[in-house]
């Protein structure tokens, strides 16, 4: 049998490099969307495992780009595609009443909507028995958030649950893995260096996750440990 692959939609730094990073140890063939032609870890990555890991450039919000990412996986199966991709910025921790419209479309288009159509352009390419899933955030829980605040962000990744669950809930997708991930809060560009969590400890969890979530049809919000996530 081949060396099953995996699509990992932003793995150039972060959580994303670190999944890819994961996988490749595994035995896994990875391919890897990076943003523009700046050199990243991934690119790294690729020049230590040649053949193993592949690096393609992907703008989410760019249609032309998506298509263009299709037809360069036209004639490949897939075993897991894993959108990891999406924004997090300063005014999407802000209170809604002070972000001006432009931004809220950007954060909804960059963490709900782009993701969506990633998934629904190469949805056809992962086999049967595999993995569609997207990295999402505790933030995104209704029932979670009692505190009230980071309502921009919180807004696009509930969005982003609900489109999945809509996606996944449809008649010819019932037989197929679906995984929200909500990893906690990590030592990342995006959560700063005050989080609990490092990337090194965190990619293994998620990456088991990820990779073993194949066995069960149907939709999982998850954390890091593997519980489940109130919607």
């Amino acid at each position: 049998m081949p060396d099953p692959t995996i699509v990992i939609v932003g793995a150039s730094r972060g959580l994303g490099l670190g999944i890819a990073t994961e996988a490749v140890a595994r035995g896994w063939r990875v391919t890897g969307t990076v943003r523009g032609d700046a050199r990243t870890g991934l690119h790294d990555l690729a020049d230590a495992h040649p053949g193993r890991v592949e690096v393609a450039t992907l703008d989410m919000t760019a249609p032309d780009q998506i298509a263009a990412l299709r037809q360069r996986l036209d004639d490949r199966a897939i075993d897991v595609l894993f959108v990891n991709a999406g924004i997090a910025t300063r005014e999407a921790f802000a209170r809604l009443e002070t972000v001006d419209a432009a931004e809220f479309e950007r954060v909804m288009l960059t963490n709900a909507y782009a993701p969506m159509r990633v998934i629904a352009a190469l949805a056809d390419r992962v086999r049967a028995g595999g993995l569609i899933g997207a990295m999402s955030s505790g933030q995104g829980s209704i029932a979670g958030n009692e505190r009230g605040d980071n309502d921009v962000y919180r807004a696009s990744k509930a969005a982003l649950n609900m489109l999945m669950r809509s996606y996944a809930a449809r008649p010819e997708q019932k037989d197929r893995a679906f995984l929200l991930l909500a990893p906690g809060w990590i030592r990342t560009d995006l959560g700063g260096d005050k989080a609990p969590y490092t990337i090194a400890d965190s990619a293994p969890l998620l990456a088991d996750l990820i990779l073993d979530g194949r066995r069960d049809p149907g939709l999982a919000f998850l954390d890091r440990s593997g519980k489940a996530v109130a919607w």
